[in-house]
C-alpha cells in the first residue's frame, strides 16, 4: 500500500538537462549574454535524524556498527542514509559530537554540524551546485521559484559546497535536519516536505 501518492516518480533527468541547455543558451544568446542570470534546477538534500529510522515506519533498523565508529550500533538504513547525504545527527552524542559524518572508503566518524568546503551549513541558505565558470564557491543567488520560497522561505542562497554527483546548472539547497521522509527511495526527502524539483531563474546578488 502506498502512503504518499501524492509524491511523483524520480526526477525526469533527460528531460531537465534538456530545458536547462535550452533556457541557458537563450539567455546566452541575448546583446548582453548571461549578465549574471542563469536557468537552474532546484532540488533538496537534508541531513537525517536518527530518531526517525524505526521498524515501525518501515525502515531496516537493525543495529549494527561500522569502521570508524568504535563499536557503538546505528539502524541499518541511517548509516545508509548519512553516507548518502554525508551527514546525519545522532540521538546520542558521543565526546560532545552530536553527528556522524561519512568518510570516503566506507568508514564513518563522529563531527560536529555539517559543513562544506565553505564553512558550516545553514538551513535555508546554503546549497551545492556543480563548480563551473558560471557558478562558483561563495557565490550567492536569488532564486525566483515561488515554490522554493514556499518550501525553504527563501530566495537566497550562497553557494558552499559542490558534489560528484550534481548535473550542471543544478542547485542542491541545504534543508536542514529532519527525520526521513520514508523508507526505500524516500529515505533521501525529509519529512517536513514533498518537494523534489523547481525550476527557476537565478540572478547573482550584487
Amino acid at each position: 500500500m502506498s502512503i504518499l501518492p501524492q509524491i511523483r516518480a524520480d526526477i525526469p533527468w533527460p528531460e531537465v538537462v534538456q530545458q536547462l541547455a535550452s533556457e541557458n543558451e537563450k539567455l546566452a544568446r541575448r546583446p548582453q549574454g548571461h549578465n549574471g542570470e542563469y536557468f537552474i534546477v532546484c532540488t533538496l538534500y537534508y541531513t537525517p535524524v536518527e530518531s526517525g529510522f524505526t521498524f515501525e515506519r518501515g525502515f531496516d533498523a537493525t543495529r549494527v556498527t561500522k569502521p570508524g565508529l568504535h563499536g557503538r550500533t546505528y539502524p541499518r538504513d541511517f548509516l545508509r542514509s548519512v553516507k548518502k547525504e554525508g551527514y546525519g545527527r545522532i540521538m546520542t552524542p558521543v565526546n560532545g559530537h552530536n553527528h556522524i559524518r561519512y568518510n570516503n572508503g566506507g568508514s564513518y566518524s563522529f563531527a560536529g554540524p555539517p559543513s562544506g568546503g565553505g564553512g558550516t551549513l545553514v538551513p535555508r541558505f546554503s546549497a551545492a551546485a556543480r563548480l563551473t565558470g558560471s557558478l562558483r564557491r561563495g557565490m550567492i543567488l536569488e532564486t525566483a521559484s515561488s515554490d522554493v520560497q514556499r518550501v525553504f522561505g527563501s530566495k537566497r542562497w550562497k553557494i558552499v559546497d559542490t558534489g560528484g554527483g550534481l548535473r550542471r546548472w543544478q542547485m542542491d539547497c541545504y534543508y536542514g535536519e529532519d527525520e526521513p521522509l520514508g523508507p526505500g527511495k524516500f529515505m533521501g526527502r525529509p519529512r517536513g516536505t514533498t518537494f523534489e524539483y523547481a525550476y527557476s531563474t537565478a540572478r547573482v546578488a550584487r
